[in-house]
């Protein structure tokens, strides 16, 4: 084609038929003899024909295409979801896309341009009036970030408060009493509730956290190592235990204690959350909160899928996590 761009009327004009014709074959509608829908597929290969998806699913009612929207695939969350989701798509018969972007202008674009039939969302720049636009134009969603629940919303979330708390009562019910805080990232929705929660639970025993025991841990271990090295350079006393918002900065500071000549548990226990695989094969195991990654996954297309097919209502589905108990913490009792 001497390097010019293939159009449908191309394939058309090479396979012998109506441009019509390749139409219902490229979007499989069954009025072809099976041989005519193969030869034009075949020439349409050949030709290395692309179609204009965005020009075709404007016109089309759906596109079979599920769109998870993120800010990061970083991390074991991530991809634990990323592959749920995507299991789960094409046991649905769907595709799954993946967008990764902190513009909720980019977000909305792809999705009110009818590039997914409905959307899974952990995007803490999505505001009130992109809430609103998704609302108010019947777009299926599920949030998994956040508590909403609509016609056409849903959101299925961990109950990261209960984790918070349940982490602050098991460290003080073991005989902790100085306790310390590694939050997560800052805007995100199980980073606050989980120190909320654990902070909560910390205040209704009596208890205080003093504002130099809640460091950064961003749910990074490398950025948790450092916060520990620093507080353990400031020559302040060593807490009794540490909760961080996730395994991975729990493991951080475990590694920044171990390497300034302290011992887990011995010292200082150390309890994460979300049970990644490393927890259990870390040494110190790592004591933590199981959430479900996958599940939380799962749930979501589940959700999705009902509004997408059945114009059912969106639910709230909350998780609850539970404690696993290993080598990383001790009673103090």
């Amino acid at each position: 084609m001497n390097g010019k761009k293939v159009t449908i009327k191309d394939v058309a004009r090479e396979a012998g038929v109506s441009i019509s014709t390749v139409s219902n074959a490229l979007n499989n509608v069954d009025v072809l003899l099976p041989e005519t829908k193969s030869h034009i597929l075949e020439v349409a290969r050949r030709l290395h024909y692309v179609p204009n998806l965005n020009g075709r699913n404007l016109k089309m009612k759906e596109t079979k295409v599920i769109g998870l929207f993120v800010t990061s695939i970083k991390g074991d969350y991530y991809s634990a979801l990323a592959d749920s989701v995507y299991q789960s798509c094409v046991n649905r018969g769907y595709e799954l896309n993946i967008f990764i972007s902190d513009k909720a202008d980019n977000l909305m674009a792809n999705i009110m341009g009818k590039r997914v039939d409905g959307a899974i969302i952990h995007d803490e720049y999505v505001g009130e009036d992109e809430v609103k636009m998704l609302e108010e134009n019947g777009v299926p969603v599920v949030f998994i970030d956040r508590e909403i629940e609509s016609e056409t919303i849903a959101s299925v979330i961990f109950d990261s408060y209960h984790e918070g708390e349940l982490a602050g009562n098991y460290l003080m019910e073991t005989g902790h009493k100085k306790l310390m805080l590694i939050r997560g990232e800052r805007n995100n929705f199980d980073s606050i509730e989980r120190a909320r929660g654990f902070c909560n639970s910390v205040r209704a025993a009596g208890l205080t956290i003093d504002d130099d025991y809640i460091i950064d841990g961003l749910f990074s271990r490398d950025y948790a190592y450092k916060e520990m090295q620093t507080f353990l350079e400031s020559g302040k006393e060593l807490p009794d235990a540490i909760f961080a918002s996730n395994d991975a900065s729990a493991i951080g500071a475990i590694d920044a204690l171990i390497d300034a000549g302290y011992s887990v548990p011995e010292d200082v226990s150390v309890m994460g959350c979300d049970d990644i695989a490393l927890a259990m094969l870390y040494r110190p195991s790592l004591t933590t909160i199981r959430t479900s990654f996958e599940k939380q996954g799962l749930l979501a297309i589940d959700q999705l899928i009902s509004m997408i097919k059945s114009g059912n209502t969106g639910l709230k589905i909350v998780l609850r996590g539970h404690i696993e108990v290993r080598e990383s913490t001790r009673s103090a009792n």
